[in-house]
């Protein structure tokens, strides 16, 4: 063969190897990309969401808070209650 001919021969099997490159890159790419768009949609999703349940929360704070005495008034409803029940004793009942 001429020299001619080994370079061209060389240069088709070069280009075959980056169109493969190439070709191999770009799907990957795709799959990553399809991939990583629903989750980003997903996170949008939790985002727009986010406000939402922030205020639901906060509300449940403030409608829970008076248990937090609930304690307090138990013990008063027993002092009570034992209060009660000495009177009833006195009076024979």
């Amino acid at each position: 063969m001429e020299p001619h001919t080994l370079a061209v021969a060389a240069a088709g099997t070069s280009t075959t190897g980056w169109v493969v490159g190439y070709t191999i890159g770009i799907v990957i790419v795709l799959v990553v990309v399809a991939l990583v768009v629903p989750i980003l949609l997903l996170a949008r999703s939790i985002g727009d969401e986010a406000p939402k349940i922030n205020d639901a929360l906060s509300e449940a704070v403030d409608n829970t808070a008076p248990l937090g005495a609930l304690r307090t008034t138990i013990e008063h409803a027993t002092i009570i209650i034992g209060g009660l029940q000495r009177g009833r004793a006195r009076l024979g009942g």
